[in-house]
């Protein structure tokens, strides 16, 4: 983080692929995996990894300039009758990655997103700020995604906005 000359603060935000986030689990196979948002709210124990999409997109911004990326989209959800008073492990989350990616083309070296939503989350493809390791877990805090104007963002280079 830096902070700005009027007092607000610029996040340097990270980018974490597949391939990084798919190295840590294999690091701590026995560690409970516990999602959290900026607030600290926890995705509820007994989450289930209901899909993992190989996502392409293909776009063109209001400069008129294309864009293309993939993501890995994996998708949490927990049940409304859920009992589990458990974390998934790094290891079952490992294993049913690993069944998916061996039936899809998962591109390894794109960014890994979080797909979820409930009372404490809106629903939404989170990014990952950060992944700490704890003696029993591993800890993933999900960032929310933000809106750009990526003409804008280019205007440097004498683009323009708006087609």
């Amino acid at each position: 983080m830096t902070q700005l000359a009027d007092g607000f603060i610029k996040r340097s935000f990270i980018f974490v692929t597949t391939n990084d986030f798919i190295a840590r689990l294999r690091r701590a196979p026995d560690k409970q995996l516990v999602f959290v948002n900026l607030e600290g709210d926890t995705i509820n124990r007994g989450y289930h990894l209901t899909e993992i999409k190989a996502a392409k997109f293909d776009t063109v911004d209001c400069g008129g300039a294309k864009n293309d990326w993939n993501e890995t989209i994996m998708q949490l959800w927990v049940p409304a009758d859920e009992s589990s008073s458990e974390f998934m492990t790094a290891g079952k989350f490992l294993s049913i990655y690993e069944k998916v990616s061996r039936m899809i083309d998962v591109d390894r070296q794109a960014e890994v997103r979080f797909e979820y939503g409930d009372e404490d989350f809106f629903s939404s493809n989170y990014h990952v700020e950060s992944i700490t390791e704890a003696t029993d877990a591993l800890r993933v805090e999900l960032r929310p995604p933000q809106t750009t104007c990526k003409a804008r963002d280019r205007r440097a280079g004498g683009a323009s906005c708006c087609c």
